[in-house]
């Protein structure tokens, strides 16, 4: 069975990926290998940098969603901008298949499925016939 949809909430330290049909879904989780704890720019400093997201990592995920026809990508902060560029600049068969960015905080898995589902069905009603 095709799973045609998939969703991927990322940050620094792990993404997690559903691929998803109507009928069912598949959970996965992906972590960076990267020894690198979390840092963030604080408002009004200015030496404090992003962390980014190792390549490595990154091809992980773009790996993780290649079979998807659609591909929709959420997260906290910048990792999934970072995600983008990665695919823009490395995956380029595979960023045609993204069909949004979107910021979400934590959901769980659940909230995660039910956000895609939401999402994806609200891309195919503005589609043309």
């Amino acid at each position: 069975m095709s799973l045609s949809h998939a969703v991927v909430w990322i940050d620094h330290q792990e993404a997690h990926v559903i691929q998803f049909n109507a009928d069912t879904h598949e959970n996965s989780t992906i972590t960076t290998k990267s020894k690198h704890g979390h840092i963030h720019q604080k408002a009004g400093i200015l030496t404090g940098h992003h962390q980014v997201s190792s390549e490595v990592y990154l091809h992980e995920v773009v790996e993780a969603v290649a079979g998807a026809n659609e591909i929709l990508i959420v997260g906290p902060g910048v990792a999934k901008l970072e995600l983008i560029k990665h695919i823009n600049q490395h995956d380029v068969k595979i960023s045609n298949k993204v069909v949004g960015v979107e910021t979400v905080d934590h959901p769980t898995d659940g909230q995660l499925l039910a956000y895609a589902k939401k999402y994806f069905l609200r891309v195919d009603n503005l589609r043309p016939l």
